[in-house]
């Protein structure tokens, strides 16, 4: 078991769901993962109510930037241990060949940032959209890794998915 497991969170745009996971990823288990996000068309830009959520909470969002995916897919990007999905058209898409052949989940969150409601029902979104990544982190993180071989923890990662 490698000392320290290298996620990355996709996204189509990287400006909410991933990113989002990404901070939240970072704080909850530092020492025992090294947290990632992007997105297969980057938007170039997080998006605002994600940075003011994040700083409300008093995460961390030193270093949060809109990246590609392709970042993750040179030859000197870290070696990744597994790759989520947190949207359903990253998932549907085509990936890369990841370096280091990592495990990967589905685990699709509704887009916080389509359009619709007024201001209040905009933020609820993204209050929930963030509540559900922190549950199924919460989950990952307290897998037992060392007890169970790829085909279950394979199962495991799906499952949390499904959640």
């Amino acid at each position: 078991m490698r000392e320290k497991f290298h996620v990355l969170f996709l996204c189509t745009a990287n400006s909410a769901r991933s990113i989002m996971a990404e901070a939240i990823l970072a704080r909850t288990a530092p020492t025992r993962f090294a947290a990632f996000s992007a997105g297969s068309h980057p938007a170039g830009a997080v998006n605002p109510t994600v940075l003011e959520l994040l700083e409300r909470l008093e995460f961390s969002t030193a270093g949060l930037r809109s990246k590609s995916w392709d970042e993750f897919a040179a030859a000197d990007a870290p070696r990744l241990d597994f790759v989520f999905t947190v949207c359903d058209r990253a998932a549907a898409e085509t990936c890369p060949v990841w370096p280091g052949q990592p495990m990967t989940a589905h685990w699709g969150i509704a887009d916080p940032a389509r359009d619709g409601g007024d201001e209040l029902a905009r933020l609820q979104r993204f209050r929930t959209a963030f509540a559900e990544i922190e549950r199924r982190i919460g989950l990952f993180v307290n897998l037992p890794f060392a007890a169970l071989d790829e085909l279950r923890l394979q199962q495991a990662l799906d499952d949390i998915g499904r959640r």
